[in-house]
């Protein structure tokens, strides 16, 4: 009988010890991992100033009566300040696109012309040719951003369009290489129209805020060549042959939605007890 009692004591305290331990064993459900979604997607504003130092291909014109056509002898073009805008779209996270709009201060235009002079044709005459130019580039411009390094976003890019390019008027005075005199100062009326412009850029973008970043970069514009002024009592017209800008640049770009946003915060682990 004691063998009996002992038996069932001892079953009953298994099954006991087994249900308390179902009773207090935690189990941890483990909650999701946060994902985060960065908006690369979006519209910007920018704009931009910056110093073109440009180089004139060089200039040519018709001379006398005959219309002999003549290189300049010497053709300087200076540089000029750049002031400008635009709207792009932030496609992925590498590419973008924008329009941007640049319009280029008066650079002051320095050449000279050799040939008889007019006052006495069997004496050589130097001329000195003063003029300017403006011009308002609109351009279609594609960039690679390479990678994300801290604040810092390189990039590199390419853009493709016009330049209307305005001339003012191109005066010539004309004197003797001997200095016994100088012919009558000619005015020729400058010209202007649009010519076709192809742009190469690289710089890097840096963060000041999710949705502001500043600018810096080099651009490398080539416009093509078109007419510089017209006829002037046997001399004219004239044409440049396209001129290139090597321009440092610096601006502001302002992306409308820039931020990251946390598409899910996840509650904190709460163990759960069965």
């Amino acid at each position: 009988m004691r063998k009996v009692l002992s038996s069932v004591a001892a079953v009953l305290l298994t099954g006991t010890s087994g249900y308390a331990a179902d009773m207090y064993e935690p189990q941890v459900i483990e909650a999701p991992v946060q994902e985060t979604v960065v908006e690369t997607g979006g519209w910007y504003l920018r704009g931009d100033a910056g110093w073109s130092y440009n180089k004139l291909r060089g200039a040519h014109y018709f001379q006398g009566s005959n219309k002999v056509d003549q290189d300049f002898h010497t053709a300087r073009l200076k540089g000029g300040f750049l002031i400008g805008g635009g709207v792009g779209y932030q496609i992925t996270d590498h590419l973008r696109t924008d329009v941007t709009l640049d319009y280029m201060f008066k650079s002051n235009f320095r050449g000279s012309t050799k040939g008889e002079c007019g006052f006495d044709s069997s004496l050589s005459c130097t001329s000195r040719d003063v003029a300017s130019l403006t011009a308002l580039s609109l351009l279609a411009n594609a960039y690679v951003d390479i990678g994300h390094y801290g604040v810092f976003t390189p990039y590199v890019g390419a853009g493709i369009g016009g330049t209307y390019v305005r001339w003012a008027d191109l005066v010539n005075t004309s004197c003797a290489d001997n200095g016994t005199g100088c012919d009558n100062t000619m005015t020729h009326r400058g010209r202007s129209g649009w010519r076709f412009t192809y742009a190469l850029m690289a710089g890097t973008a840096i963060d000041l805020t999710c949705n502001l970043k500043a600018d810096v970069g080099y651009r490398f514009r080539h416009v093509t060549k078109g007419d510089m002024f017209g006829y002037m009592e046997k001399g004219g017209p004239g044409y440049d042959k396209g001129f290139y800008s090597h321009e440092a640049r610096a601006g502001l770009r302002y992306s409308f939605n820039g931020c990251e946003t946390a598409t899910y915060i996840p509650p904190a682990d709460i163990p759960v007890y069965k």
